[in-house]
């Protein structure tokens, strides 16, 4: 079956893929990528060899047929930097809480615990934001991830 994102590497981007897997000091996503390409080059340094197919480099890599799909498309539609290099996340993430909101649960999180409790928990929090308005809504691991950002230490971790 032909090809649909056939790879054919020039002799310098043969060569810059053998440099970077024998120095082998990138990520092992990156070494993995530039392997895949070296195994599906048609190209006439490769030898005119007939080509390997995806299953074949799959099983020679111990990586999935869908991979090897991935980087072959990827280097046919945007060049051999952007095969090997990760790829930017498709969805932006909207920030849960502002500056303000921010402060406001730290404040929170800085006073008294609720009566009946000896401390506060990242749900409680969670509740008792919404509850005052500070947000709208909001999960415990937001709650969590914000006070970890602001290297928030709660007073009932200080002493133990």
């Amino acid at each position: 079956m032909k090809k649909k994102y056939v790879v054919k590497l020039t002799k310098d981007g043969r060569g810059r893929l053998c440099d970077l897997i024998s120095a082998g000091v990138a990520s092992a996503r990156m070494l993995n990528r530039a392997r895949v390409l070296l195994k599906a080059d048609t190209g006439k340094h490769a030898g005119e060899r007939s080509a390997l197919t995806d299953r074949e480099i799959a099983g020679m890599l111990e990586t999935s047929r869908a991979t090897v799909a991935r980087v072959r498309e990827r280097f046919f539609r945007q060049g051999l930097d952007a095969a090997l290099e990760r790829s930017l996340p498709d969805r932006l993430y909207k920030k849960s809480l502002d500056g303000r909101a921010e402060a406001r649960l730290i404040a929170l999180a800085c006073s008294g615990a609720p009566e009946g409790r000896d401390r506060w928990s990242m749900r409680l929090l969670a509740d008792k934001a919404v509850e005052l308005g500070i947000i709208e809504s909001v999960s415990h691991e937001t709650v969590r991830k914000t006070l970890k950002k602001t290297n928030f230490v709660p007073t009932w971790s200080k002493g133990g």
